[in-house]
């Protein structure tokens, strides 16, 4: 089997866009929720998200956006920024040696809404020719093939909220058979729209913290009481370890285990006892072949939601044992909200960060914990501390589960 290695990423995230600003952002403590400015959220029970601040007419030409969903826009721009921090030379390289494998859990949600309503007011001949092709998941993968001539393995992931995490494992799958020596691999998302947010809503699944959005996604608190939606990408460069040694690559991390799950249980809950989540981290274990006791530390999941991060806890609890309580756990969606099928890249973005800079991010908002969780959250303020291996959490709806470990060259 082939060594997988990280040697760019290109975040594009509510906190910030690109690696620096993001990295910057999370230091800080800094949080991306704000009241929707997309459109008017006024009669809708959460009114307020996780956007991202970006002039896209910056990055892709005025007259191809009309032709893109704003998922792919941001994968795009995300597939960008990860190239030039990889430093790839795409002319230097075999372009069929390289592959695309971009996740979204919903896709073109955006496109659907406004094409469903010309389709209503004024029938089908005036749905646009673009309408399916900007609104297929599969379209930020094979845009981005396209834009660089790419021709290697293309595919993409749609497993809700684990998309980002398998879109990077199945392209460390890849990448370890030979199929490929560079993979483009993350997720997407652009969901902050009326239907999404509203059918979210009636689940019952957001926080209704309208008049605090900066502290309305709040992991492991007492007073946690949903999750707040919000738009994003990350991408990532994987990379054959030879290949990047080869042309002189900056290696930020190695991806050395992916493990996944289901929890056979519930469609939006997770296992009670966090049985589907264990077995997703003592399955990337496994693949490391290493321990639990290499972990020194964990972004977890942690949504926000009152059994969510219930069901986490006790699932590190139950790979970790007693060493649990010394393992510390960052929160990142506590400062970008929920980017659904982007979340788990983002947070692979975060943890390979932590390796890199030896700063561990905070889980901010924590100022009432919940007594029933009682791990090392980082609360509120960075931590600074050298640590070799760190895993990062996806679980979705559907009780599917993913997890990443990640390890120092």
């Amino acid at each position: 089997m082939r060594r997988v290695v990280i040697t760019g990423m290109g975040p594009v995230t509510p906190i910030g866009i690109g690696v620096e600003a993001f990295h910057k952002a999370q230091l800080e403590g800094k949080s991306g929720i704000r009241r929707i400015t997309r459109f008017d959220a006024s009669q809708l029970p959460a009114q307020i998200a996780g956007e991202v601040d970006i002039n896209v007419e910056a990055y892709i030409d005025k007259r191809e956006l009309r032709r893109l969903d704003r998922f792919v826009q941001l994968a795009l721009i995300a597939g960008e920024l990860a190239i030039k921090d990889a430093g790839l030379d795409l002319d230097r390289e075999d372009r069929t040696r390289i592959g695309t494998l971009i996740g979204s859990g919903i896709g073109g949600m955006e496109s659907f809404e406004s094409q469903a309503r010309v389709f209503v007011e004024r029938g089908a001949h005036r749905i646009s020719p673009f309408f399916i092709p900007m609104m297929i998941a599969n379209m930020a993968s094979g845009q981005l093939a396209m834009k660089y001539g790419l021709m290697g393995p293309s595919s993409t992931s749609v497993t809700a909220c684990t998309t980002g995490a398998d879109a990077i494992g199945n392209a460390y799958y890849v990448i370890q058979r030979g199929d490929a020596e560079i993979m483009l691999a993350g997720g997407t998302e652009a969901a902050v729209t009326p239907m999404a947010m509203g059918g979210f809503g009636v689940m019952k699944a957001l926080s209704t913290r309208n008049d605090e959005p900066e502290k309305a996604s709040r992991p492991f608190s007492a007073s946690r009481d949903g999750f707040v939606l919000s738009e994003g990408a990350a991408v990532l460069v994987l990379e054959d370890y030879e290949h990047a040694r080869a042309r002189g690559a900056r290696i930020y991390a190695e991806l050395v285990g992916f493990g996944r799950s289901a929890d056979a249980h519930h469609i939006t809950e997770p296992h009670p006892e966090g049985l589907g989540a264990k077995l997703a981290m003592e399955a990337a274990l496994r693949d490391a072949k290493v321990g639990p006791e290499v972990v020194g530390h964990i972004n977890a999941h942690a949504t926000s939601t009152p059994v969510g991060d219930r069901a986490e806890t006790l699932a590190i609890k139950k790979v970790f044992g007693e060493r649990a309580y010394q393992i510390p756990i960052t929160a990142t969606k506590s400062m970008t909200g929920h980017l659904l099928g982007a979340a788990g890249a983002a947070e692979a973005v975060a943890s390979i960060q932590a390796i890199a800079s030896c700063i561990l991010p905070p889980t901010i908002n924590l100022e009432d914990p919940d007594p029933e969780l009682d791990l090392d959250y980082i609360p509120n303020t960075p931590r600074e501390k050298k640590v070799d291996y760190v895993l990062s959490n996806s679980f979705a709806f559907g009780g599917m589960n993913a997890s990443l470990l990640f390890k120092r060259v």
